[in-house]
């Protein structure tokens, strides 16, 4: 069953090597984070499974000690999902997943065994909510991190451009986020978000699913903003 959620922006810039000299305008974003992370740990859970946006249809198995890197974003800087080792022939993790394995190990976890999924965003509502409800049902106490971004349309010099639809998307998921709304996060419009250039329609679904056996999850907003035009939440349930 599912006892607790940290939802969480998916952006390589939330890694300080990254962002170089922008690194402090993303610091209130990283607190959050720290601050969700911390939420997880005091569910204790026997697993927590990190779920974010993948390249392709998914979903797609990441087993804890998976490696990742931000090389393709000029840093030489490598992450590993968990405390395992895992193996040179395993796939390697996509950017959002990399990231939340980059905020676990700034955080020091080591509360319970980690596992990643990736959902792309072809993936439909209903194999979403499919996939959540199986995650939810992996052991008795588990934990989602669900990485993702909200539209990449808020201003002039977004990535997708200004998009008057783009505000208004991401204000609803906030409300939803912050109040546990399960239904509608699986109401999303999934063409609408496609067009915003949404990455956390499918793993925000994935969480709606694994919520399901647990009408007593409550959920709290600590941060929403737009900076460089991209709609960043983050958010816990428990």
């Amino acid at each position: 069953m599912l006892v607790a959620a940290a939802v969480c922006p998916c952006p390589p810039l939330l890694v300080p090597e990254i962002a170089a000299g922008a690194a402090p305008e993303l610091d209130t974003a990283r607190a959050a984070c720290t601050d969700a992370l911390g939420v997880l740990a005091a569910s204790r859970p026997d697993l927590l499974v990190v779920v974010g946006p993948a390249d392709g249809t998914g979903p797609e198995t990441y087993p804890e000690g998976s490696k990742g890197s931000f090389r393709g974003f000029g840093v030489d800087l490598g992450v590993r999902l968990g405390q395992g080792e895992g193996t040179l022939a395993g796939r390697r993790l996509p950017h959002g997943l990399a990231v939340g394995a980059w905020l676990l190990g700034r955080t020091g976890w080591a509360d319970a065994p980690v596992e990643g999924r990736g959902v792309g965003e072809p993936l439909t509502a209903e194999r979403c909510v499919q996939e959540g409800e199986a995650v939810a049902a992996r052991a008795e106490r588990v934990a989602l991190l669900v990485m993702g971004d909200a539209s990449a349309c808020r201003t002039l010099k977004a990535p997708g451009y200004l998009d008057d639809r783009a505000a208004p998307f991401d204000a609803e998921i906030a409300r939803a986020l912050g109040a546990a709304d399960t239904e509608a996060l699986r109401a999303l419009d999934t063409g609408l978000a496609r067009e915003l250039k949404v990455s956390g329609r499918a793993p925000w679904q994935v969480l709606a699913g694994a919520a399901a056996g647990n009408a007593a999850l409550e959920g709290t907003l600590l941060y929403e903003d737009a900076p460089y035009g991209v709609g960043y939440l983050v958010a816990t349930w428990s």
